[in-house]
């Protein structure tokens, strides 16, 4: 099946009780059985649930990928990953994703004797010389979050394969409709599906897709013993969103082109993220690796002042100003103060995230309507 027809179809079937064509909510939490070990495949709803299960087996679908994973929170997914480490185990990560992940690299699992290097990924050829015999996962995230930095995902695989260590990719701003990292050599697909894949800005969840047997054993054996399953209603939530991905993500794709070279040569910006650009850097990876550009663009000010920053984020009118993205509501958001907050000023400003930067998360309203608001907030 095509990727439309997957997004609607796949891991799903017409409820066998009733014909019901949508995936029923199975708000229980615990199943009746025949006799002791005689259960039809459910037993209690944090090991797995009905809704859950047609999730996850649909994303798994829409990343070529055979096991999927949902979880309370993006970050939950993420913990899932770390914690199938050990301690001296090493972890590259690149310099440039969001402020949660840093978070909780820095703060939580370092401190268990996990040790995390931070390294500028545009060009691969970097990575190698942080790699040691103790690597045991890359960490990568393309599109970056907020600089809108492009990783060559194919390259990043060879490497880990031949340092032994997975790797895993943080699909976030791509989805599966853009991009497919299991098919260019990925290990572990991470999707934070409070953002493109709900797309209703109405849950938060995350999840997790491999193609590795090993892998997955070892992830779904994290996610129940921990449990930071992803409730029946929420799974519902997705299921109905991901049905409509395709549909978003290519007006999400034709606004944000748009709004992206109206704020090129706008007056008052400094310079404009986004990997649809010919100047952008990796340009060349982006066409070669996505199917389109997405809907997130990073700009800065001219002037590099944070009050110009501050004003601009409050006085737009449809852009939202409001943490996450990916929503069919365009948002805006600061960088500095908001989601990257917990990185140092130091860390942060080396790698782009200036005090003027301002990322938005461009929506599927009309267009033009978008273009107008942002020139009447620059004005």
């Amino acid at each position: 099946m095509k990727f439309a027809t997957k997004a609607i179809h796949a891991g799903v079937q017409p409820d066998e009780a009733t014909g019901a064509i949508m995936t029923p909510i199975y708000q229980t939490s615990t199943y009746v059985q025949d006799g002791v070990g005689g259960h039809k495949g459910y037993e209690y709803s944090r090991t797995l649930n009905p809704t859950r299960h047609a999730l996850e087996k649909n994303i798994a679908a829409l990343e070529n990928a055979r096991f999927g994973a949902a979880f309370s929170s993006g970050l939950a997914a993420i913990d899932c990953v770390i914690k199938m480490l050990q301690p001296g185990d090493e972890v590259i990560s690149t310099n440039d994703l969001y402020g949660g992940t840093y978070r909780l690299f820095t703060t939580i699992f370092a401190k268990y004797g996990i040790r995390f290097q931070f390294v500028d990924m545009s060009n691969p050829e970097t990575i190698e010389a942080f790699v040691t015999d103790k690597t045991k996962l890359i960490w990568v995230e393309t599109p970056t979050n907020p600089m809108m930095n492009i990783i060559d995902i194919e390259a990043v695989a060879q490497i880990a394969k031949k340092a032994g260590a997975m790797l895993a990719v943080d699909n976030t701003f791509a989805t599966p409709y853009l991009q497919n990292p299991i098919d260019l050599g990925a290990d572990i697909v991470m999707h934070s599906a409070t953002k493109y894949l709900g797309g209703h800005s109405d849950v938060v969840m995350g999840i997790l897709v491999t193609d590795n047997e090993e892998i997955s054993k070892e992830m779904y054996r994290i996610q129940n013993s921990t449990g930071a399953v992803t409730a029946p209603m929420d799974s519902f939530l997705v299921l109905r969103g991901i049905k409509t991905l395709h549909l978003r993500m290519q007006r999400h794709c034709e606004n944000g082109e748009k709004v992206a070279r109206f704020l090129a040569a706008h007056p008052k910006v400094e310079k404009v993220y986004w990997p649809g650009f010919e100047t952008h850097p990796n340009h060349d990876i982006a066409k070669k690796q996505m199917r389109g550009f997405g809907g997130m663009i990073s700009f800065s000010l001219k002037g590099n002042k944070l009050e110009d920053a501050h004003k601009i984020v409050k006085k737009v009118k449809i852009f939202a100003l409001a943490e996450s993205l990916g929503g069919v509501e365009s948002l805006v958001g600061h960088p500095a103060t908001m989601t990257h907050a917990s990185i140092p000023k130091a860390a942060r400003e080396k790698i782009g995230i200036v005090d003027s930067l301002i990322r938005l998360s461009v929506g599927i309203e009309d267009a033009d309507d978008l273009i107008a608001d942002l020139e009447q907030a620059l004005r």
